[in-house]
């Protein structure tokens, strides 16, 4: 990896978890609009459906978290919470067609496994009382590993759940001391043998690069350890720091935090060790085995991306979303919950709906995420196939992305991408500034006084 490059594009940009982004959102959407576009999603594509749960609460809180997250509370108000989050999905479920499948299901947070997995099991009983599930419908959670028994993972599988995702974040404890963040309570390596022995299909494990005290040296040993305990995939995030959004980041400054350029010696150290080891790059910050179904669908170019990370498009559906905070993502419009815990519980208890912003995506909106996507995503960009895909002339494409060729001699000169015949290709070190690349066939992006943390 060319580290003068990447220095050269790190800098501010929209990480493209959606387009536009969820920066563009806007209070003026209601839940009767909600309550259209639900209807509307039956008629769209991808016929498919995602769930998207989330579960607000921690046992104890991150400095580094940027979720919607609060300490975890008395059982009165967890019980609570889960009987609003049941009669939201109550609610939109009397809105869609039964008929479609459920192809994915995502538990984030928060920590859901800091509350009873009984409580779980309530929320997976009414998902299977209203639908159906697709042969290879992936149903995965991620959880803490400083909370995680053995018989949780036998309860787990015995609901129904099929992958999990540990966020490890690092496994130097005194790192983890600094960002008050517990170590796993039981050897990471026998929690994911547990795993697989009883049957799941899928391991994640989580580090984080560019905490306090973190060095090169240090984040390789976790890396090195991550590797010797063989997840079927592995995420290196970079720490964003936005304390202008989360004030309680400001407490790692105190400690000192690794500067640019040692941030970007981690993500390369961590990147040659994952790929030394057979893991393939698969976007900007995941690595994937060989067999595993995101490393196909990427070679294959039909990696896709939500709030929710990769998938693949076998799996991805539109994204029905139910919690405080949750987003759900929807073909033609985005709608996202209120974030405010006691405020979620009273409006859904009155009216079964808490929406408090959202966006209804234009047809030029629909055209320009279908071409970020396959950048993000897949590295490619052919605009013959999107032309066609939409009906337009590749002129009338390139109008809508306000796209010149122009805009790419930076990247070709870097040697980053090809462009020939209407067809864009990222190299290795392209991806490395995907969301630079991606940046440029973005129109709204001139218009937005958005913050965003740097992509790298």
């Amino acid at each position: 990896m060319n580290i003068d490059i990447i220095k050269k594009y790190n800098k501010p940009g929209p990480r493209y978890t959606s387009y536009p982004p969820a920066t563009f959102f806007h209070t003026g959407f209601s839940a009767d609009d909600y309550k259209r576009h639900i209807v509307k999603s039956n008629t769209e594509q991808p016929d498919n459906i995602s769930f998207y749960i989330h579960i607000p609460f921690c046992s104890k809180m991150c400095h580094f978290c940027g979720c919607n997250t609060s300490a975890l509370r008395s059982d009165n108000v967890v019980r609570r919470y889960i009987n609003a989050v049941i009669k939201e999905i109550e609610t939109v479920s009397s809105l869609l067609d039964k008929n479609r499948k459920v192809s994915q299901i995502h538990w984030g947070g928060g920590t859901p496994n800091a509350i009873s997995l009984d409580y779980i099991d309530e929320i997976m009983q009414t998902f299977h009382k209203h639908f159906e599930y697709t042969e290879n419908a992936e149903i995965a959670m991620e959880c803490n590993p400083a909370y995680l028994e053995f018989e949780d993972i036998d309860h787990l599988a015995q609901i129904g759940f099929n992958r999990l995702s540990l966020g490890i974040q690092d496994f130097d404890p005194n790192i983890l001391d600094l960002v008050n963040r517990d170590s796993s309570k039981y050897p990471v390596k026998e929690l994911v043998d547990y795993m697989k022995k009883v049957g799941f299909k899928g391991v994640n494990l989580d580090l984080i690069y560019g905490l306090p005290h973190q060095t090169v040296e240090s984040f390789k040993e976790s890396v090195k350890q991550a590797i010797e305990i063989s997840p079927d995939r592995l995420v290196t995030f970079s720490y964003a720091h936005v304390p202008w959004v989360k004030g309680a980041q400001k407490k790692l400054e105190t400690y000192g935090l690794p500067n640019p350029e040692e941030k970007l010696a981690m993500f390369d150290a961590g990147l040659n060790l994952l790929t030394a080891a057979g893991y393939i790059s698969v976007g900007m910050d995941h690595y994937a085995k060989p067999e595993d179904e995101l490393s196909k669908a990427l070679k294959s170019k039909k990696l896709h991306r939500n709030f929710q990370g990769y998938a693949t498009k076998e799996t991805t559906g539109q994204v029905y979303g139910f919690g405080s905070s949750s987003i759900s993502q929807f073909n033609s419009a985005y709608i996202q919950n209120t974030k405010s815990l006691n405020k979620y519980m009273e409006n859904i208890e009155k009216s079964g709906f808490a929406v408090e912003r959202g966006y209804e995506l234009s047809k030029n909106d629909i055209i320009i995420r279908e071409v970020i996507v396959e950048i993000m995503c897949n590295g490619h960009l052919n605009f013959e196939n999107i032309s066609y895909k939409f009906k337009l002339s590749i002129n009338e494409l390139q109008e809508i992305l306000e796209f010149s060729e122009s805009k790419l001699e930076g990247f070709i000169a870097d040697d980053l991408i090809t462009y020939k015949n209407e067809i864009l290709e990222l190299k290795s070190e392209g991806f490395f500034v995907v969301r630079n690349i991606a940046m440029t066939f973005d129109p709204l992006l001139k218009t937005s006084e958005a913050q965003y943390s740097k992509t790298v």
